[in-house]
């Protein structure tokens, strides 16, 4: 469904990804894991447009989209939660929602599905983003991507700063939206929560793609030697 094809990116001398190519399966769930400052950010930057690729390709669904510009990747169905979250705070929940509507082709209002899988969104509609927790600001953060209702999803640690039982429903979700048929992307940290939700993995290392495969292979030897500090 989604592949680089040999992306270099430069961030001001320092060449940051080295002929990445990856690729995403149709219906999969791929954890993209590695140390910090090995380019793992930069790389779903550059796969959303956020950043410019130096070389390479980016195609999604048969399609290139190497160039084109983040709104038309969204409308071409990829849905992004970055890190961070990023919400409008000033915006209530509602208007947030909305914007990631207007990503979808014809637009439209915000999908019911949005509010079966996120209740309290629906409760705080009224409410600003900035007013929320941190976890409830990660809940709107993926309702607003899922707002477009996108064919993959990808996630820059959805679990950092969050307490433990909303990282718990946030991994639910992300299983259940990829039972349900949506690719998921996902960049995540912690082991429990990435063996719990991914199905494969592939590890990055100064720019480069060094190991890949079930989740069920990441064994103790390739977490010591690319994950741990």
């Amino acid at each position: 469904m989604l592949a680089t094809q040999k992306i270099n990116q430069f961030y001001g001398g320092s060449h940051t990804l080295w002929d990445i190519d990856l690729d995403i399966p149709k219906g999969g769930c791929v954890c993209l894991m590695g140390r910090n400052g090995v380019g793992k950010t930069t790389l779903l930057k550059v796969i959303m447009g956020l950043l410019p690729a130096t070389s390479g390709k980016v195609v999604f669904d048969g399609a290139e989209l190497t160039g084109a510009p983040p709104e038309a990747r969204a409308r071409a169905g990829i849905g992004y939660v970055p890190q961070g979250r990023e919400i409008f705070p000033t915006l209530t929940v509602e208007e947030n929602l909305r914007i990631g509507a207007l990503g979808r082709p014809g637009g439209g209002g915000i999908p019911a599905r949005v509010f079966k899988l996120f209740p309290v969104l629906k409760d705080m509609l009224r409410r600003r983003g900035g007013d929320l927790s941190g976890g409830q600001q990660q809940q709107l953060a993926m309702g607003r991507a899922l707002a477009l209702e996108p064919k993959l999803l990808i996630l820059d640690e959805p679990g950092e700063g969050i307490q433990p039982n909303v990282v718990q429903e946030i991994g639910n979700v992300i299983t259940q939206l990829n039972e349900e048929g949506v690719t998921v992307l996902l960049v995540e940290q912690k082991l429990p929560f990435a063996r719990r939700v991914a199905r494969t993995f592939r590890i990055l290392d100064r720019g480069q793609v060094v190991a890949d495969g079930n989740i069920a292979e990441l064994t103790d030897d390739l977490v010591h030697r690319h994950l741990t500090v």
